[in-house]
């Protein structure tokens, strides 16, 4: 499903502590619940690019399932590697078989990208490109999905954001397993 006609949305999309941190402090993510009940496949079925930071693309974006994951787990990375992966890093250019690297002009690439047809795209992360998606107003959905553990240090999800931003609420999920997605839009009244 295409967004004929329209603009691509960049959805933010990446779990949280209750604290607000992405990563601990030795920047484990032992904590993130992977319930099928949050249908996470079927998110990667609404998108057809990731936007990863240097840092993430080297830890996640070329990540190979090993033989302890589930099925579940390798199908996920196998949708995970089937998509068209940017990555926005101030020292790798060009590209490599698997990725694109975007060095400069970040709001022309991405408005470019935006506009071309196709799916949503997961603005993936770290923390420094997701500062830079927001101070540049390139986001269009943010969802997060709060976990329901305080790490109490760690990266936190926000950091030094220039500007407040006025978010709406359009959607709540709860799971059984504690975690609660929510989704905000910009609220541009």
């Amino acid at each position: 499903m295409s967004n004929e006609g329209k603009s691509r949305k960049i959805i933010l999309d990446l779990a949280v502590t209750l604290d607000g941190f992405i990563e601990g402090k030795n920047g484990e993510v032992d904590w993130c619940i992977m319930d099928p009940e949050m249908e996470f496949n079927n998110f990667l079925n609404q998108i057809d690019t990731i936007l990863y930071g240097r840092k993430s693309y080297d830890l996640w974006g070329q990540y190979t399932s090993t033989i302890e994951d589930t099925n579940d787990e390798k199908e996920m990375w196998g949708l995970v590697h089937s998509k068209e992966k940017y990555v926005f890093s101030r020292t790798q250019k060009g590209y490599d078989n698997k990725a694109i690297f975007v060095s400069e002009h970040i709001p022309e690439e991405v408005n470019k990208l935006k506009n071309k047809p196709g799916k949503d795209i997961w603005l993936y992360g770290g923390a420094s490109l997701i500062t830079t998606f927001i101070d540049l107003g390139l986001v269009d959905e943010f969802r997060l999905s709060v976990h329901p553990v305080v790490l109490g240090e760690g990266k936190p999800l926000f950091i030094d954001i220039k500007q407040r931003l006025n978010l709406k609420l359009v959607n709540t999920r709860s799971f059984s397993s504690g975690v609660v997605q929510l989704t905000y839009h910009l609220n541009q009244e």
